[in-house]
């Protein structure tokens, strides 16, 4: 089977979201609970991790991409410290909304960067986010999608409450190793 990945939005996927705000330091980010386990999911589905995240944040001198990169290897600590392994890599952009960046998603620009760079199939692939920008990104990267949403958004793949229901579409349309699926699936019983 050709390489996949999961392409994970940051802020409302991995982390809280800060309401109207940004998190500009390792102080105001907080992992989303059922987060640990879905990347070890996303692994043992043998997987790659690879955030897309747009921090316009830099753009509006808020906070500089050094603050972005910190924050990031916060993460990336704190991963290794609860899972044993952080993601397998980060892309950011920092542009403004109004820059019309094809990095900047809706727009599909640091998908296709990391299709490239790790030589990923884009149909074994899925974006997983919490916005319509996340699903249109994805789309037009040409992988599957899964909004995570109570809101029933029709132009997402799927949909899915939580990253545990998120897991479970993805594992199953996936190659499941074995072990993983009897793991899994202990719980959705």
């Amino acid at each position: 089977m050709a390489r996949g990945a999961v392409f994970l939005d940051r802020d409302g996927i991995i982390n809280w979201r800060i309401a109207d705000g940004y998190v500009r330091n390792a102080l105001e980010f907080h992992f989303l609970p059922d987060f640990f386990h879905f990347l070890l999911g996303v692994r043992q589905l043998g997987l790659l991790a690879i955030v897309v995240t747009n921090q316009q944040g830099v753009a509006k001198g808020l906070m500089t991409a050094e603050d972005v990169e910190r924050v990031h290897e916060h993460m990336q600590q704190e991963l290794v410290r609860h899972v044993g392994f952080g993601v397998d890599d980060i892309f950011v952009c920092s542009d403004s909304a109004e820059s019309q960046s094809r990095r900047r998603k809706p727009e599909p620009g640091m998908l296709l960067e990391a299709l490239q760079k790790w030589h990923l199939d884009p149909r074994n692939c899925w974006m997983v986010g919490d916005t319509i920008t996340d699903i249109l990104a994805g789309q037009r990267a040409g992988i599957r999608t899964i909004l995570i949403s109570h809101e029933n958004v029709p132009i997402a793949d799927f949909h899915a409450p939580n990253l545990e229901a998120a897991l479970t579409i993805i594992a199953a349309h996936q190659t499941v190793p074995a072990p993983y699926h009897n793991l899994f699936h202990r719980n959705a019983g």
